[in-house]
């Protein structure tokens, strides 16, 4: 925009533009944001014409360039204003989306697996396609108590039942095979394809959604017991 002259509007003309453009209302959103930069702008413009040296005049494309970029910054001003409505609409759903959670199992990335009643669930997450996956499961001590071999996978998340019966299968009285005690184990995944080791290979650990946190400046979490406070996008499967 052109500079006002100075020699020819008055002092008093000059301040009280410049308390105009500097003056800001408090709880201005919104539509009320947007008129109140086409006002200051308005303002400037008549301020400028009222004050252009009369020998040396704004001329037409001047004023087209200055009409142009007080329409493209309403444009931006009305823009911001339809993506914060889309994001406050975005977080809404995402809560209700997350509250519906509450007491479902979930997979999420880990390496923990608890066995319970000769049950436990893990998972495995795949970047790509594999010839070959397998799971080794660990106790405490770190020693092998189970080798899962799965064979050819297609990339994607896959959920395991883990039946706890250990590589050693020893029968008891009855001929049922011997399952390992209940508690917490770990695990890790392999997975190659032509001959070569895979990259994006991730475990996932079952855990259940016990409560939702919403509102925070963080966006909505989901707290489960063992792993804490995830984002929904942790989720890999609801199960």
């Amino acid at each position: 925009m052109a500079t006002v002259n100075s020699t020819t509007g008055s002092p008093t003309t000059i301040n009280n533009l410049m308390s105009t453009m500097n003056t800001q209302k408090a709880g201005t959103t919104g539509t009320d944001s947007v008129k109140a930069d086409t006002d200051k702008f308005m303002t400037l413009l008549v301020t400028q014409l009222q004050n252009q040296d009369p020998m040396n005049p704004m001329d037409n494309s001047q004023m087209t360039s200055q009409l142009a970029q007080l329409q493209t910054v309403t444009g931006v001003n009305k823009l911001n204003d339809t993506l914060e409505s889309l994001k406050a609409s975005y977080q809404s759903s995402e809560s209700i989306s997350a509250t519906n959670l509450i007491g479902h199992g979930v997979l999420v990335e880990g390496d923990g697996v608890a066995l319970s009643s000769s049950k436990g669930i893990l998972g495995v997450e795949l970047g790509s396609d594999a010839d070959a996956v397998q799971v080794v499961i660990t106790d405490s001590k770190g020693k092998t108590v189970q080798t899962m071999d799965l064979g050819a996978q297609k990339a994607g998340v896959l959920p395991l039942a883990w039946d706890g019966v250990p590589d050693a299968n020893n029968l008891d009285s009855n001929g049922k095979p011997v399952t390992l005690a209940d508690g917490n184990y770990k695990f890790t995944v392999t997975a190659t394809a032509g001959g070569q080791a895979l990259t994006g290979v991730k475990g996932l650990q079952f855990d259940s959604v016990a409560s939702v946190t919403t509102g925070g400046t963080d966006g909505v979490k989901l707290n489960l017991p063992s792993k804490g406070a995830v984002t929904m996008a942790d989720v890999k499967q609801v199960l």
